[in-house]
């Protein structure tokens, strides 16, 4: 498999990656399905554990879930019309002109987008719908806590961060897009969380993990002390928002 320089971040603790990260809202793939001509089938690529894929299988006859993790494939939500297969974006192995929908959720950054916006051409229907999706910092419906959490990540954690995580922070804006731009509605993540919910999902950061291999300690702890003092019960629930980007465009098939 020609892994384009595939930056691993994620195989290790795959489970947790599983269990932990938020959800999309489920009018994230109404709304995709709504744009597409047909809904056949739709490719999820970069596809992680399938927090997307499980949405689209709902509005889709049958979707494909890839990731270059094998890894992150072994720990994708099942369900009878997805199929994963461990590929890169920029070489799916799949037919041409055969996909509805090509979805990029939260993985875009990581692609060598030149070689992926070809595959794209080479596997779309005419007019198949293209969609880059990613979601930025978090913010807690608590001041005092947010401010806590947003020293974190630019400051404790700032500097541990790759390079791409900078079109994240950006709703993706500067990230080459050569198809024809459809609108599309503004949308949010939300969960409501437990202190330990929280920590668990920070803890499948990638800065955090860099940052405790160089450290030889999780910059985790000190956070987890830091909210305790301003939390109140642990296990009350506080309401975390993540902004959705949505980059989604035609693909004109010649």
């Amino acid at each position: 498999m020609d892994n384009y320089n595939f930056k691993d971040y994620f195989s290790s603790n795959s489970n947790n990656y599983a269990a932990y990260r938020p959800s999309y809202p489920k009018t994230l793939a109404v709304e995709l399905s709504k744009l597409c001509k047909n809904t056949n089938l739709a490719l999820d690529c970069g596809c992680g554990t399938g927090q997307l894929s499980i949405l689209l299988a709902e509005q889709f006859d049958f979707v494909i879930g890839t990731d270059a993790s094998q890894s992150q494939i072994e720990n994708a939500k099942q369900k009878d019309n997805i199929c994963y297969k461990t590929a890169t974006a920029e070489n799916s192995g799949l037919d041409a002109q055969s996909i509805d929908l090509i979805s990029v959720a939260q993985a875009a950054h990581w692609l060598n987008l030149e070689e992926f916006y070809k595959e794209v051409v080479r596997i779309a229907k005419p007019n198949a719908i293209l969609a880059l999706i990613t979601y930025g910092i978090l913010h807690v419906d608590n001041h005092k806590v947010d401010e806590v959490i947003q020293e974190f990540y630019y400051r404790t954690i700032g500097s541990y961060w790759p390079e791409e995580r900078k079109h994240v922070e950006n709703g993706y804006e500067d990230l080459l897009f050569p198809f024809h731009k459809c609108p599309f509605p503004k949308l949010n993540m939300e969960e409501f969380w437990s202190l330990d919910e929280l920590i668990n999902y920070m803890s499948t950061w990638s800065a955090v993990k860099e940052a405790q291999k160089k450290l030889d300690a999780s910059p985790l702890h000190q956070l987890k002390a830091q909210l305790e003092a301003l939390w109140g019960n642990p296990d009350s629930k506080k309401k975390i928002t993540w902004p959705l980007s949505v980059k989604v465009g035609k693909v004109k098939v010649e």
